[in-house]
């Protein structure tokens, strides 16, 4: 009875929906990795996105002003991650935040000798457990190179639901938590050895930082230059296709080198 509740309520929000045919064209046109969408997965992408926006805030600091366009990108690329998983995926947090360009975070931490530090390093994206996601929106457009901040950030938000961001987030029945582990340890170590040789990868070396960046960055690449993960790293393609349901390679149109 819930269920049936809950499917109703999703409709009439869809609905009541108010997005001109225009702009949710506009938007797609702004997002060049999802030109090979079929249709019915364009209509899914946009029924995400009402939801999405329903239950969010999507709001700008730092003197940034939001026009009706701006929350419509950031929705389209955070849900391009959950198109074929639920919108329930981002439950459990209703913030987030655009600064004009990157922003320096007010965060302290204690290292393991109790002294606390604080980090002042600028930042593009960032997402807080259980908390806001924060995003330069002067970097939210993609570059159509495998760096995706938005992409970025929301699969930092997936892989939170384990309890932290660990690189290893809650797998579907049927996945394999071995294979899992197998495929994206094997392919860390690699990366991380060809960014310490100074070797030119088509994937962002911002990856070698931790297994959490590893798999935030193997997400960007895997939805903007699908081409390039499977061809470097074909285990973790495989991994990343069980995980979203999705298949970029078959998609046309995607861009296809990296």
């Amino acid at each position: 009875m819930f269920a049936a509740f809950r499917r109703w309520r999703r409709r009439r929000t869809i609905e009541r929906a108010d997005i001109a045919p225009a702009l949710w064209q506009r938007t797609l046109d702004q997002l060049p990795f999802l030109a090979g969408l079929s249709a019915e997965e364009r209509e899914r992408l946009r029924e995400l996105v009402i939801l999405f926006l329903h239950r969010k805030t999507v709001h700008g600091a730092g003197g940034l002003l939001l026009d009706e366009g701006m929350p419509l990108l950031i929705a389209a690329q955070a849900c391009i991650l959950i198109l074929n998983l639920d919108i329930e995926y981002y439950d459990g947090w209703v913030e987030v935040i655009v600064y004009p360009d990157a922003f320096v975070p007010a965060m302290e931490f204690m290292d393991e000798d109790g002294i606390v530090h604080r980090d002042r390093a600028p930042r593009v994206g960032e997402a807080w457990l259980n908390g806001p996601l924060i995003l330069s929106w002067a970097d939210v457009a993609p570059r159509d190179d495998g760096v995706n901040v938005v992409i970025h950030e929301f699969a930092h938000k997936l892989d939170m639901l384990n309890g932290d961001a660990n690189g290893f987030p809650p797998l579907h029945a049927g996945m394999n938590r071995r294979d899992w582990a197998a495929a994206f340890e094997a392919a860390y170590a690699d990366f991380c050895q060809c960014v310490d040789t100074g070797e030119v990868t088509a994937i962002d070396p911002y990856a070698a930082e931790s297994p959490a960046e590893f798999f935030a960055v193997m997400s960007e690449a895997f939805f903007e230059i699908p081409a390039a993960v499977h061809r470097d790293y074909t285990d973790v393609y495989q991994q990343l296709q069980l995980f979203y349901r999705q298949d970029p390679l078959q998609r046309p149109a995607v861009p296809k080198t990296g």
